[in-house]
């Protein structure tokens, strides 16, 4: 199966140094180094900063990894004046919590929703 959109999936660039800021729904990573892999945005979104300014920022959906864990999540083009981050929708995709004592990401069980209703006939 094809996925539209999706021309190149082995595009990569070095690890990078990034803070984990589960206060922070989305990961922002350098735009310079994204366009520099031949990763272009797909569209912009707006933000609001801690101090109240308004910022547009260009994102995509990329597949993100890190210390053995791997998920897909949309990213922040971040310019040079931005943190790069990993928020925490990357976090639950790679199913983790962090060990702040330790400084690494620890392996969580998912909890799903089981169907506890009996089966009508």
């Amino acid at each position: 199966m094809s996925w539209p959109g999706i021309r190149r999936t082995r595009l990569r660039f070095p690890p990078i140094e990034a803070l984990v800021d589960a206060g922070s729904e989305l990961s922002w990573l350098p735009a310079q180094q994204m366009r520099a892999i031949g990763v272009g945005p797909r569209r912009k979104r707006t933000f609001v900063t801690t101090t109240k300014e308004v910022i547009e920022r260009e994102v995509r959906y990329a597949v993100l990894a890190a210390e053995g864990f791997e998920t897909v999540d949309e990213v922040v083009f971040a310019e040079r004046s931005d943190l790069c981050l990993l928020g925490v929708r990357t976090l639950e995709g790679f199913g983790v919590m962090v060990d702040n004592v330790g400084h690494r990401f620890v392996a969580v069980t998912t909890v799903a929703a089981k169907n506890t209703l009996k089966p009508t006939r």
